[in-house]
């Protein structure tokens, strides 16, 4: 049974409290583990979540400020420690090259880890997959990054419309491959038969101001994770920090055609999520503010 969830490990931004731990956020794709920017006490989280390391087979950091990398560190040495057997991407900003080689070698351990360092310099597709890694610059005060994964789309035939079409044995191997073939001196096309089922998809858009990237990442997407930092009333100081309020991450979800939006990232001086969600909801109709350890699933499809 494939599994397609957002296993949120932490939703703070600049500092923790009592109730939410530094970012922290793990996307599981059919055997596949999406880690995007590990702050400090992630490891710790991945316990309390029942999630490991020997799941994570990507490891992707938005920027080098520390609520978002400060606990590469503790997760690299997990990793190591838990003996992960497989290479794991590592993507992060060119330009902080020197920020990732500290937290690789920030203290004494027997290294284990099999990391394949990939510095972002070049926007677009970063690995083909299934699922593809996509890539696009953000707007924040620092360089900053935003990523999606990305299945890729798939024709769907219908036996009924193949069988009225005479398409059967071999023929609809070739249809396939091919986007036609012959049957019976005429020809028969995808589009006479099926249907283009688009790739599921998720969008992770962390600090940030409003910006064509974010658009760019998020459209279309099943799953859009997005921070929202302040709330509208606080939209001056949003702009000036490089930031997004909960509305500017919803209206970013109806612009881009995003079905669902989860908010995160919350400053420490709003001790709920629930004006957030209130914020968001009057705009996107599929939103949610999450807490620490919540799980979140990629929608269906109708």
């Amino acid at each position: 049974m494939s599994t397609r969830e957002l296993v949120v490990l932490g939703t703070a931004s600049q500092v923790p409290t009592r109730y939410r731990n530094h970012n922290g956020y793990l996307m599981l794709w059919d055997g596949r583990g999406f880690l995007f920017d590990p702050g400090e006490g992630t490891q710790r989280q991945m316990l309390l979540a029942g999630v490991s390391a020997s799941q994570i087979t990507h490891i992707c950091v938005s920027h080098f400020h520390g609520d978002h990398s400060l606990g590469l560190a503790g997760m690299i040495q997990r990793i190591s420690l838990d003996g992960v057997p497989h290479e794991i991407p590592v993507r992060y900003p060119a330009s902080g090259q020197v920020y990732y080689d500290r937290l690789r070698r920030s203290s004494i351990f027997l290294d284990k880890s099999r990391l394949r360092p990939c510095p972002l310099s070049v926007e677009g597709e970063q690995e083909p997959g299934p699922p593809a890694v996509i890539a696009a610059r953000l707007d924040h005060t620092v360089e900053s990054w935003g990523y999606r994964i990305q299945d890729p789309d798939r024709w769907r035939l219908d036996p009924e419309r193949l069988r009225a079409a005479g398409v059967k044995g071999p023929a609809a191997g070739i249809l396939l491959r091919d986007g036609r073939v012959d049957v019976d001196g005429r020809s028969v096309s995808l589009r006479d038969v099926g249907w283009l089922e688009r790739g599921r998809s998720m969008a992770f858009v962390m600090d940030t101001r409003p910006c064509a990237g974010a658009i760019a990442l998020a459209r279309d997407v099943d799953l859009l994770v997005a921070e929202s930092t302040y709330l509208e009333s606080e939209a001056a100081e949003a702009r000036e920090r490089g930031h997004m309020t909960a509305g500017d991450a919803a209206r970013l979800a109806v612009e881009a055609g995003a079905r669902r939006l989860v908010l995160t990232h919350f400053s420490q001086r709003h001790p709920t999520v629930q004006a957030f969600l209130e914020e968001a909801g009057a705009i996107h109709p599929d939103a949610h503010a999450v807490r620490d350890l919540d799980r979140i699933t990629l929608p269906s499809r109708p």
